[in-house]
């Protein structure tokens, strides 16, 4: 009997990030998460618990989410004026951070 060898592919989680509407691999996106006290952050991990909603690490799919209201839709929330400030300047480092961890 003969044995043949397989290519098995290991599967990738498929997430849409929510600006682009563009499905991505999920760790080329970055997690945002509505945290108990109603406020959204980011999820560095990708396992924190809480409604999660991805975003592009592009500047206008970050404008697009966060101006637009299409965070807040996904989350089923509404942020306030610092929770969206702290969230453009912390998206900014992180997605530095993701980008250039890539090309290494």
């Amino acid at each position: 009997m003969k044995m043949r060898t397989m290519n098995i592919k290991k599967h990738t989680p498929q997430r849409t990030c929510i600006a682009c509407r563009e499905v991505k691999d999920k760790r080329e996106l970055m997690r945002l998460i509505r945290v108990h006290s109603g406020g959204v952050e980011i999820d560095t991990s990708g396992k924190k618990v809480g409604r999660g909603a991805y975003l592009c690490c592009t500047a206008e799919c970050w404008e697009n989410g966060l101006k637009q209201g299409k965070l807040e839709r996904a989350l089923r929330t509404s942020l306030s004026k610092n929770n969206r400030e702290q969230l453009i300047r912390d998206g900014k480092t992180f997605c530095k951070e993701l980008i250039g961890g890539k090309s290494k």
